[in-house]
């Protein structure tokens, strides 16, 4: 596949198009909001805590199970670019999909710039590949595994479908379907993004580490999503993916799943709605 051009973005371009905090004012209540439901559904709903995927200080998930055998397992990566939040932030996401019969895994990763966002990718695909091994002892189902993430957890979801089989190490690829919540499929802007000092990315290692300039490594679908209230830099972003893996489409659509009225933040709270349209298309694909 050739790889589109990377856009025309000085520093203050980038700054204006990135700067998710700066776009939404009253972030840290957002973020506030998300830590007091995911409380609450850790104490409803059952779940096993910080089990451990990988060796690493932060290689660990909460898994959410059903009632009875679960059909299917969402794996949820979080955001905050590569940099910041927590996966107790992210338990919010788990009621809506465990009432339906899905288990849920919640992941946590080590943080920029304690490590690299290659090496964070490298930590997603073992707690994939964990799900497939040792996931069924604690409730997951093996199969059926959809990997949706917002923002960087986005990035990384799609990385997963960029990762050819052999590299999980598990016979098969395990991405049944993903879900990339506003994520960046091009880092080569972030070069210029003044949270850089934590990536340390380069030009060579910003196109490396794209998946939206990388072949897809299996067939399954892709769902493109992102808030129509974003800055015109992750509506952007949300279009190059959807026109760079055109087979990966999920039946039925025509574009990325453009949610009105939501902002960065709000656009993955929808998660904590069974009724909401985001909900109801990430549950469409576990068929």
């Amino acid at each position: 596949m050739s790889a589109p051009a990377s856009p025309a973005l000085d520093a203050a371009a980038v700054e204006r198009g990135y700067d998710n905090r700066a776009a939404i004012p009253d972030h840290m209540a957002w973020f506030a909001r998300w830590a007091q439901r995911s409380r609450e559904v850790r104490e409803r709903c059952a779940c096993v805590l910080d089990l451990r995927y990988g060796p690493n200080a932060k290689e660990t998930l909460d898994l959410f199970v059903p009632q009875g055998p679960a059909r299917g397992t969402l794996l949820f990566v979080h955001g905050g670019y590569w940099r910041a939040l927590d996966k107790a932030d992210h338990s919010f996401v788990a009621a809506p999909f465990v009432a339906q019969g899905i288990a849920v895994a919640v992941q946590n990763y080590d943080l920029c710039p304690g490590v690299t966002i290659a090496a964070i990718v490298d930590e997603t695909r073992r707690a994939l590949s964990w799900l497939v091994r040792d996931g069924p002892r604690h409730g997951a189902a093996p199969s059926r595994i959809v990997v949706a993430g917002h923002s960087a957890g986005g990035h990384l979801a799609a990385m997963m479908m960029a990762t050819p089989a052999a590299a999980f190490g598990v016979g098969g690829h395990p991405v049944h379907a993903a879900v990339s919540v506003s994520g960046v499929h091009d880092l080569r802007p972030l070069v210029l993004f003044s949270y850089n000092a934590d990536f340390r990315l380069d030009a060579a290692e910003a196109a490396r580490l794209s998946p939206a300039l990388m072949p897809p490594a299996t067939g399954a679908p892709l769902l493109v999503a992102v808030g129509g209230d974003e800055t015109s830099e992750f509506l952007r972003q949300a279009r190059l993916q959807w026109d760079a893996w055109p087979a990966n489409r999920p039946a039925g659509t025509d574009g990325p799943l453009v949610i009105p009225g939501r902002h960065h933040l709000a656009v993955v709270d929808d998660y904590a709605d069974p009724a909401s349209l985001l909900t109801r298309r990430t549950l469409q694909l576990f068929g």
